[in-house]
């Protein structure tokens, strides 16, 4: 045989050959799909906040200035108390405007927020009370719609976690499942308690002809039977308000953790 029929033989053969090739890299690559499909999905990885941001920082710092405050009003430095307490006040306006500010929202920011807040009014009062500068009557009254309010979150909680209700799935807030909206009398509640509270503090400071002066124990009295008052009425605002509470469905608590998310990364 010729080196040009040679050639030609080749050429023909390689020809032939070409449809038998790719019918077999199409079967490997079915099989090796297949396979895949089989295999256990690996999770995707989980995206952790940032949670050392300054709002954040002021925050823990407010919780920390919380039994300080306390320790202060037992231990007779009502000067020492007064400032802490007017420095909870202040990086309470401070971080969160910062954190709406800089999109430095956190899952953590929302949850040690109003802990730190709660905590300062908790010590305080009971504190006040302790040194009989705040009658003993309103403190139950405060207390006592704090501590109710606190058992209804609980349930709330509860009812509108998504399966699998674990224990660590109830204490974990990357998982909104509930929104609780102040009403206008829980704020106005908010703002008069706190100026009761630093009355309180401020009252021991003042001059005694000050105070006699200008019936400011009298005063004092009056507001203590207001913010009473206000209490209840903010107590019961949620229980006569549908939409104080609004319990998430699955869509809306995945919307609310991107939201923080998002805004976490942005910061």
């Amino acid at each position: 045989m010729t080196r040009a029929s040679t050639r030609h033989s080749l050429r023909y053969a390689s020809t032939e050959s070409k449809p038998e090739l790719a019918e077999g890299v199409e079967e490997k690559s079915t099989t090796t799909s297949k396979i895949l499909q089989k295999l256990p999905k690996l999770p995707s990885p989980t995206r952790h906040e940032n949670i050392y941001t300054l709002p954040n920082f002021l925050t823990f710092t407010r919780l920390l200035a919380a039994p300080a405050v306390g320790y202060c009003i037992l231990h007779s430095q009502p000067v020492a108390a007064i400032a802490l307490f007017f420095y909870a006040g202040v990086t309470d306006a401070v971080d969160g405007y910062l954190a709406r500010k800089y999109h430095s929202e956190t899952v953590v920011g929302t949850v040690i927020d109003p802990m730190a807040d709660k905590a300062l009014m908790t010590i305080t009062v009971v504190c006040l009370t302790i040194e009989s500068i705040l009658p003993l009557w309103l403190s139950v009254v405060i207390l006592g719609r704090d501590v109710a309010l606190a058992i209804s979150a609980i349930y709330f909680r509860w009812i509108s976690l998504p399966p699998p209700k674990t224990f660590a799935r109830y204490w974990d807030f990357s998982l909104p499942s509930a929104e609780v909206r102040p009403t206008e009398i829980s704020k106005i509640n908010t703002l008069l308690q706190l100026l009761l509270v630093g009355n309180a503090m401020l009252l021991p400071v003042l001059p005694e002809a000050l105070v006699v002066a200008g019936n400011l124990t009298g005063v004092f009295e009056g507001w203590c039977y207001l913010v009473a008052g206000t209490t209840l009425w903010s107590g019961l605002s949620y229980v006569g308000n549908r939409d104080a509470v609004k319990i998430l469905s699955r869509e809306e608590g995945e919307e609310r953790k991107r939201k923080l998310v998002e805004g976490a990364a942005k910061g």
